[in-house]
C-alpha cells in the first residue's frame, strides 16, 4: 500500500496526480449562466453533486473565478444540464478556455432551449435540467489560511426538466440516458446498467 502527502508524493512512481482518479466517477455539473449584460455561458464542472434533497440542492466547484461563477455572482441563477454520451463531443467542446463573452452553446453547435424559472437557457438536447437560483457562494482556503482559488457554488432547484421518454412505470430510467462521469487525467465513465440495493433495517 502506498502512503504520501499530497504535497510530498513520488513523482517518479505518479508523475500524474492520482486524485481525481481516486474521487471518481464524478458527475458533471454542465452549467449554464448568464452576465448581467446577458452574455450566456455554458461549460462542464466535475466538482459537481446533490447534496440535499428537501430542499433540493446542487454545488459545483470552480479551480479559479471562471466566467461561470462570475455570472452566477451577477444574476443569482444557473441551469445544470445531463451531459450524456450522445452529448459527449459537445459537452467536451464548451471545456475549451473561450475568452469571456463567447458563447459555448453556439460554438459547440448546440440549440438552447428557454428555461421557466430561471434566465439562463438549457441545453436543448439534453435529457434532464435542473433551474437553480443561487444559494451561496464560498471561496476556500486552506489549512493555513493561504486561499485555495476555489469557489463554490450552491444552489436549489427551483424547476426540473426531464425528457418523458426516459419515465418507465413512473422512474427515470437513468441507464438509458447514458450520463458520463469525470474520472482521472482524460478519462471519462459511461452509465450504461444499473444494480438495486435496497437500503437494510437497523435490525438486518
Amino acid at each position: 500500500m502506498i502512503f504520501y502527502q499530497p504535497e510530498a508524493r513520488d513523482r517518479n512512481l505518479l508523475p500524474h496526480d492520482p486524485f481525481k482518479a481516486i474521487v471518481a466517477p464524478r458527475p458533471i455539473g454542465w452549467i449554464t449562466s448568464i452576465s448581467a449584460g446577458g452574455e450566456v455561458n455554458l461549460a462542464p464542472y466535475s466538482f459537481f453533486n446533490g447534496v440535499n434533497s428537501r430542499p433540493q440542492v446542487v454545488m459545483f466547484a470552480s479551480e479559479g473565478p471562471k466566467d461561470s461563477v462570475s455570472y452566477i455572482a451577477e444574476t443569482k441563477e444557473f441551469v445544470c444540464n445531463l451531459a450524456t454520451w450522445d452529448l459527449r463531443a459537445q459537452m467536451n467542446a464548451t471545456s475549451a478556455p473561450f475568452l469571456r463573452g463567447v458563447n459555448e452553446m453556439e460554438r459547440a453547435g448546440l440549440a438552447p432551449a428557454p428555461s421557466r424559472i430561471v434566465r439562463p437557457p438549457r441545453v436543448a438536447d439534453a435529457p434532464c435540467a435542473l433551474e437553480c437560483k443561487l444559494l451561496r457562494l464560498i471561496t476556500l482556503d486552506a489549512l493555513d489560511g493561504t486561499p485555495t482559488g476555489c469557489h463554490v457554488v450552491f444552489g436549489q432547484v427551483v424547476g426540473v426538466h426531464i425528457d418523458e421518454r426516459f419515465i418507465v412505470d413512473g422512474r427515470l430510467d437513468t441507464a438509458a440516458m447514458k450520463p458520463i462521469a469525470r474520472c482521472g487525467y482524460d478519462d471519462y465513465a459511461v452509465v450504461e446498467r444499473v444494480f438495486a440495493m435496497p437500503r437494510p433495517s437497523a435490525g438486518a
